[in-house]
């Protein structure tokens, strides 16, 4: 399975996007997926309300990927001086494994890199989610070492315990070619 087209999410996606997200981080119990995290944080992971704010901030993006005309996976990047924080990854459950998150994810690191002149990508990650973490050592990234307290005051749903922590990755950004131009080759 592959994203058929990438663009950069407008305010009439926010409610598609926000479904997305929740979906991917906090479904009902019992719903498979390798990605969610509903066994650490209650709570939705985010509103349209919230997705329209982070698309209104300056150097702020949502990326969205469509398989004909539905949204199947997004990102969120926001460029912080020569850096990129890239977050909010989300892909359609029915979808993860098949590879469209390593898409999504190529194709945020590309952006940032050509629009926002990234020389670094950040990510945060809940400390628990060994399996997601592995994943993004996978594509390059590192453990910096930086461990914080889960941020509450972020309005991303409620630790189920009080110890949860998160943790930064960071990678050098290396332009490469478009990443559609890669999936072709």
């Amino acid at each position: 399975m592959s994203i058929d087209i990438f663009r950069v999410a407008d305010e009439s996606d926010a409610g598609a996007i926000a479904n997305l997200v929740n979906q991917a981080y906090r479904p009902e119990a019992g719903t498979p997926g390798w990605t969610h995290e509903s066994d650490w944080v209650s709570g939705n992971r985010t509103s349209a309300d919230q997705v329209a704010a982070i698309m209104s901030q300056p150097s702020s993006i949502i990326l969205a990927g469509f398989t004909g005309i539905e949204i199947v996976a997004c990102v969120h990047i926001e460029k912080d001086n020569s850096h990129s924080h890239i977050g909010m990854l989300a892909v359609n459950p029915s979808l993860q494994g098949a590879g469209v998150g390593k898409q999504m994810l190529a194709y945020a690191e590309w952006y940032a890199s050509v629009y926002f002149g990234a020389k670094k990508f950040t990510i945060v990650v809940v400390t628990t989610r060994s399996e997601l973490i592995a994943f993004y050592l996978r594509r390059g990234y590192r453990q910096t070492g930086i461990v914080m307290d889960y941020p509450l005051s972020a309005g991303a749903g409620i630790p189920k315990h009080s110890d949860l922590k998160i943790e930064v990755l960071e990678k050098w950004a290396v332009l490469s070619v478009h990443p559609l131009h890669e999936a072709l080759t």
